[in-house]
């Protein structure tokens, strides 16, 4: 089946950093959950803290790394004790360092790409399809900020590729119906939309996000 003729929409939760946030998100119905190893941000987890996290995690939960511009040697460390499922590359990563990181982990990966002003979108998610991405996440471009802007891009931007294709950036409770039935994408991931303080989940926010992609999906189906 094509991205395109999915019948669902998929959800992410990331920067998840509490035991009562994974409890609500898992009870959301969300499809995976994203851990930041990345120690600028404010949701960063450490080791210890993700090794406790990942036990209330059930099966059928997929479990997403998020690296910005670490090592191979880095990533597996990590996954030395957190059983991650998925790698997401949101830094500078070129597509030879992906495959690179792929080989050394043997892991999917997936990877993030800031929309910046005249980027050739398609041209640079192409790139990482040809570099064996699972999938590419489109995320609002900020001069500083890796990711966690809580800013929109331009979702006219958003393609129509035979890759699946996550929406990031900006989301919320109030805007995830207009921008699954705007981008047709295959996933969307929340993070800064869905708290009440940076790294801090707020449990009805979650659950308004998720009934919200799920009248969005059913609204792509019509």
């Amino acid at each position: 089946m094509s991205p395109s003729n999915q019948k669902r929409t998929r959800a992410k939760i990331c920067g998840i950093t509490r035991p009562q946030d994974v409890q609500s998100v898992v009870a959301a119905g969300a499809d995976a959950i994203g851990f930041v190893f990345f120690p600028p941000s404010p949701r960063h987890v450490t080791l210890e803290q993700a090794q406790e996290l990942v036990k209330l995690i059930p099966p059928y939960v997929q479990l997403v790394g998020l690296f910005v511009n670490a090592s191979a040697t880095e990533i597996q460390s990590v996954l030395d004790c957190v059983p991650l499922d998925v790698l997401q590359l949101h830094g500078d990563e070129t597509p030879e360092q992906c495959q690179e990181i792929a080989r050394h982990c043997k892991r999917r990966w997936y990877k993030a790409i800031q929309v910046k002003p005249y980027l050739d979108v398609i041209a640079e998610i192409q790139k990482y399809q040809a570099a064996g991405a699972s999938a590419v996440l489109l995320d609002a471009w900020h001069p500083e900020l890796k990711g966690g802007t809580g800013h929109q891009f331009d979702w006219s931007k958003f393609p129509k590729l035979d890759i699946p294709l996550i929406l990031a950036g900006g989301l919320t409770p109030d805007n995830v119906i207009d921008a699954i039935h705007t981008t047709g994408a295959f996933a969307v991931d929340v993070s800064g939309g869905v708290e009440s303080a940076k790294g801090i989940k707020d449990q009805q926010l979650i659950e308004r996000f998720m009934q919200g992609v799920q009248r969005g999906s059913a609204k792509q189906c019509d």
